[in-house]
């Protein structure tokens, strides 16, 4: 039985970074669609002579690298490592401080 639950768990692991993914990617075009028409927008109104469409470019496009970090896995601070070490931190307080309360 424990085989079947560990596939299902792999299902849901990846069914949930495929949406993650599939979400990512549709607002990468969302990005493009809606900044390209403010850029256009914007070279229509004043011919560049100030370039405010960057501004909610630079926005959108910290938010997207966000996003694509999470969707992808992408984490240098808090990755799949440090989470095993702090996972084992906290078992070997846990057996510790149970010691003390069966004692």
């Amino acid at each position: 039985m424990n085989f079947l639950e560990n596939d299902d768990a792999k299902y849901m692991r990846a069914k949930e970074r495929v949406a993650l993914i599939k979400k990512f990617y549709t607002s990468v075009l969302s990005y493009i669609v809606v900044i390209s028409f403010l850029a256009y927008l914007n070279y229509e109104g004043d011919k560049w002579g100030y370039a405010w469409f960057l501004w909610p470019a630079l926005g959108w496009g910290i938010g997207l690298l966000f996003q694509g970090a999470k969707a992808f896995g992408w984490n240098p601070f808090f990755g799949k490592q440090w989470e095993e070490r702090k996972m084992k931190e906290f078992m070997e307080d846990d057996r510790s401080s149970d010691r003390w309360k069966q004692q």
